[in-house]
């Protein structure tokens, strides 16, 4: 029996496409704004939403998504303050939200698997209503992305620019952190909360490699993200390892070998 005949494996290769999609769209705007620690910051931070989730009965996820949503804006607000420094609020919603989650790991009485699956993912046990949450993201971020382009592109570029054309840039802050917020949280699932910025950031970082056009890098991001998945899907499975890590693994590879050809191509045009 073919290994596309199984559900289980089919859910997989539908949320690596919905999640290459969504982080390939979101995780652009994260590497032009410069914002990779700051999503740091609010994917640790998520481990406090599924620990109160998982203490007090609650939907992990749903917990997740809003304690992240508060934390991605707190992080926002405090950045904009004068008397913190931006790594210092990234370090207090960082450290807060682990270190909820462990208590809360510890209230609950009996063993919490779902804690440990949060943490380093398992994208064959992504489920319809992973798939519903990642379409439904995923319906808004090419929503958003097609009717205000420019303007992100503004604001990911040069805010204070984006001012001086009386663009909503505080508001479209506060939006696309509470959106990062949401796409970590709905990526949980695939791999984790410990690699789950890579996922955020390498595809993007591979694809700036061969262009800086927001638009074609976005694109780009997605091919490769989706190639990742694919290929860390087939090496977790016929080697048992975590797919999470199989994903971030084949990642970097795919851009160690696109460096390699980047370096080939600028060396030619040199010559």
């Amino acid at each position: 029996m073919s290994i596309l005949s199984y559900t289980f494996f089919q859910h997989a290769l539908l949320g690596s496409l919905l999640a290459s999609i969504l982080c390939g769209l979101t995780g652009t705007y994260i590497v032009t704004r410069r914002l990779v620690f700051i999503s740091g910051g609010i994917t640790h931070a998520s481990f406090g939403g599924i620990g109160i989730g998982v203490c007090f009965g609650l939907p992990p996820i749903l917990s997740a998504a809003i304690f992240s949503v508060l934390s991605a804006c707190g992080i926002q607000w405090f950045s904009q303050r004068r008397d913190m420094r931006e790594d210092s609020a990234i370090a207090i919603f960082w450290t807060l939200g682990m270190s909820i989650g462990i208590i809360c790991s510890f209230l609950t009485p009996g063993f919490t698997p779902e804690l440990s699956s949060y943490l380093f993912g398992n994208i064959l046990t992504v489920t319809h209503s992973d798939l519903y949450l990642l379409g439904t993201l995923v319906l808004i971020a090419s929503i958003a992305f097609v009717l205000f382009l420019r303007p992100l592109v503004s604001i990911a570029f040069d805010t204070e620019f984006a001012r001086s054309q009386r663009l909503p840039v505080t508001l479209t802050e506060y939006a696309m952190m509470a959106f990062i917020a949401l796409t970590i949280v709905a990526c949980l699932r695939m791999v984790g909360i410990v690699l789950v910025i890579s996922l955020l950031t390498i595809p993007q970082v591979t694809a700036n490699l061969f262009t800086h056009n927001f638009r074609h890098m976005a694109l780009l991001s997605i091919l490769t993200g989706y190639s990742s998945c694919l290929g860390g899907l087939f090496l977790s499975f016929h080697y048992n390892i975590p797919s999470g890590a199989s994903i971030i693994f084949v990642s970097i590879l795919i851009y160690l070998v696109c460096k390699a050809i980047s370096w080939i191509i600028i060396r030619y045009r040199e010559q």
